[in-house]
């Protein structure tokens, strides 16, 4: 399978040729374009990168490949080891590093890897820095260190105990409510890094009932990896096995987040960040932010709490730069992506478990389950759906058509085509990676959101 290559960072399967998989030719080309970027950007006489990696079976081998590379280059490197993607994130600012690097396929198959690349901010570099890193590795030039000058490497072991904390001290964080709680929660982290990670948050949020499934960083993932309700069958039914409060569920980078109520029913990816916003919005008005694919119970959420919604173009760089732009108080993404600027600008699973049992544990002292407070939101259905396209389709110009088409309704353009009806919306994008339209569609019913999908499926295919 061909490289991708996008804001989320270089990413692909291991093995195979040069240029088509993620081989350990690519793995160095990439991070010495890094590397020669910092260098084009930075002053500083030494330059300093924290890398860490999930637990995927290839993370260890690249981690060697990424940290080699980079010492050769003459930068030093700071490495977390087993990590999370939000703790490598909040350790480049803590080390006054000038970047990272995360060795992570996020939710993708365990046979996948990737470097994200962040910059000194510890936030995904953006997509113009993207494009010249990439320029870089294509010209394939680059000057390394003499041997007097070779970086160095150190191993920080300590950066999950400085994230909790880093978490718990936040201010909108109720540690005592949680303690008082008496929780049972059930944790599944998919084999990877998560299964060390979440348990020793909720440890140090004072939860003492703790049941662990696939919580053994192997790297040998024990389901597909992304936190979907088809996915999560053994999570469902062993909190209701367990007479457990919730469940908890996260990716292997732990940066997505899914809660399971106490029935076994999913809480809903979409409303992890429905909820979290809700919760920060009644303790600090202000503006949220999500991407066009996510749900609009966000906005409807934000409005009751006397503030502004507004959506940004699908990927985390994106929603991150909409958030600076509007001083938004909380943000993510539908996928359960959790962003709260008081701790760091990046979608964090561990910040976004502290805050909602913060949340759930004042609802739970007055005798709410988590299934009841589920229903006390908006409810809305989604539908994903494709158009696979022949090589050479002008996408643009199809949904330029769809536009005209819908000129009368509110539209918005600034990522493929998101169409707003009174009671439902419609978001078209074209594929990075290959020829397909992807369709999204909410409404009040599945029926509603399936039967729109539908429709706009039968319209572009009359365009084609």
């Amino acid at each position: 399978m061909p490289l991708i290559k996008s804001i989320s960072g270089i990413r692909g399967t291991i093995g195979g040729k040069s240029g088509d998989n993620l081989t350990p030719e690519d793995i160095v080309l990439y991070t010495a374009a890094y590397g020669s970027w910092l260098k084009e950007n930075t002053s500083t006489a030494k330059l300093k990168v924290v890398i860490g990696r999930d637990a995927r079976v290839s993370g260890e081998m690249l981690s060697g490949f990424v940290s080699s590379t980079l010492c050769a280059l003459g930068i030093d490197v700071i490495d977390l080891s087993l990590s999370t993607t939000p703790t490598v994130e909040i350790a480049v600012p803590m080390e006054k590093a000038d970047g990272g690097i995360i060795l992570t396929a996020s939710h993708n198959p365990f046979e996948w890897n990737a470097l994200k690349l962040l910059n000194s901010k510890g936030e995904f570099v953006s997509a113009k820095d993207g494009e010249r890193i990439i320029a870089l590795a294509e010209a394939g030039k680059f000057t390394y260190a003499s041997v007097a000058e070779i970086g160095k490497l150190s191993k920080a072991n300590d950066y999950m105990q400085k994230h909790i904390d880093a978490v718990i001290n936040l201010e909108s964080v109720d540690k005592e409510a949680i303690e008082r709680s008496n929780l049972k929660i059930v944790v599944d982290a998919v084999n990877s890094s998560g299964g060390i990670f979440v348990p020793a948050l909720l440890r140090a949020l004072g939860v003492k009932e703790i049941v662990e499934i696939h919580c053994e960083p192997t790297g040998i993932f024990a389901h597909n990896p992304e936190p979907l309700k088809e996915n999560l069958v053994d999570l469902s039914r062993k909190v209701v096995e367990c007479k457990a409060d919730m469940g908890i569920a996260v990716d292997p980078d732990v940066d997505r987040l899914v809660f399971v109520s106490e029935n076994g029913e999913l809480f809903g990816e979409e409303y992890t960040l429905v909820s979290v916003a809700d919760y920060i919005l009644s303790k600090k008005k202000g503006n949220t932010v999500s991407n066009l694919s996510s749900t609009r119970a966000l906005n409807d959420v934000t409005l009751k709490h006397g503030g502004n919604y507004f959506a940004a173009a699908v990927g985390e760089v994106n929603v991150v730069e909409k958030m600076k732009e509007v001083n938004a108080v909380i943000g993510g993404e539908g996928n359960g992506g959790i962003i709260y600027p008081e701790l760091h600008f990046g979608r964090d699973a561990l910040v976004g478990i502290a805050l909602f049992l913060s949340y759930i544990c004042k609802s739970k002292q007055e005798g709410s389950s988590l299934s009841e407070i589920r229903k006390s939101y908006p409810t809305y259905f989604m539908s994903k759906n494709k158009i696979n396209l022949d090589q050479g389709i002008d996408v643009q110009k199809i949904l330029d058509r769809v536009a005209e088409y819908y000129k009368n309704e509110k539209t918005n353009s600034i990522d493929g085509l998101k169409v707003d009806f009174e009671n439902e919306w419609v978001h078209l994008r074209r594929s990075n990676t290959e020829p397909i339209i992807r369709i999204y569609t909410e409404s009040k019913s599945q029926e509603s959101a399936d039967k729109l999908a539908l429709k706009m499926i039968e319209l572009i295919n009359s365009f084609i």
